[in-house]
This record gives structure tokens, sequence and C-alpha cells, in this order.
């Protein structure tokens, strides 16, 4: 049974930092690559990270411009676990935050309930 179960969402102020974790299970984890979505309130749902899966040249990854140099993704694959640590938050960055793992040769997709992120003061 494949599961994504994410955690770390919460309330904070503007310029605050939240951590994310994915922790999945159900499947060979490091052979997915991994990423958060994110969905605000009337808007679709959008990419915020991804992190490829781990070859002899690393992991790549890739961020929204919105999020660059504030936002950092990084996955652990002995834990299973992917993580987005987020910096200098702003009120924008309020929406539910989602984990996807998805291997495309394969057709493979799976979603996390995701886990809501609030910016206010």
């Amino acid at each position: 049974q494949v599961q994504l179960v994410e955690s770390g969402g919460g309330l904070v102020q503007p310029g605050g930092s939240l951590r994310l974790s994915c922790a999945a299970s159900g499947f060979t984890f490091s052979s997915y690559a991994m990423s958060w979505y994110r969905q605000a309130p009337g808007k679709e749902r959008e990419l915020v990270a991804l992190v490829a899966a781990i070859t002899s040249a690393g992991a790549s990854t890739n961020y929204a411009d919105s999020v660059k140099g504030r936002f950092t993704i990084s996955r652990d694959n002995p834990k299973n676990t992917v993580y987005l640590q987020m910096n200098s938050l702003k009120p924008e960055d309020t929406a539910v935050y989602y984990c996807n793992a998805e291997r495309r040769s394969v057709g493979r997709r799976y979603w996390g309930q995701g886990t809501q992120v609030t910016v206010s003061s």
C-alpha cells in the first residue's frame, strides 16, 4: 500500500521558516522523482520544487521562480523521506502543500494528503 504522509505545516509569521517532511512507503522510493506542489484557495495546483531520483551524477533539483533562493528540497533515501525547507516565508506562500512521487518510465504517480501552510502576522 502506497503512502505519502506530509507533516510540518502550520502557522508562521512573515519572514519565518518551516520544514515540511514527507514520509513515503509502499514503493521503491529511490527510483522516484519527488516533488512538492502547492495549491492556494481559488488557484491551480503548482509545482514548487522537485528532486530527481539519485543517479551517479547526484540528484538534480528544480524550483519555481517564486521560491528560488528561499526554499530547499532534499531527499534522504535510507529514510524514504523528502523535505522542503522554507525560509523567508511570505503571505503568498500560504497554501496546502502536497508531496508527489513520480516515475514516468512506469507511468506511476502518487500524492500525499496535503499539509496546510499559513503565513500571516
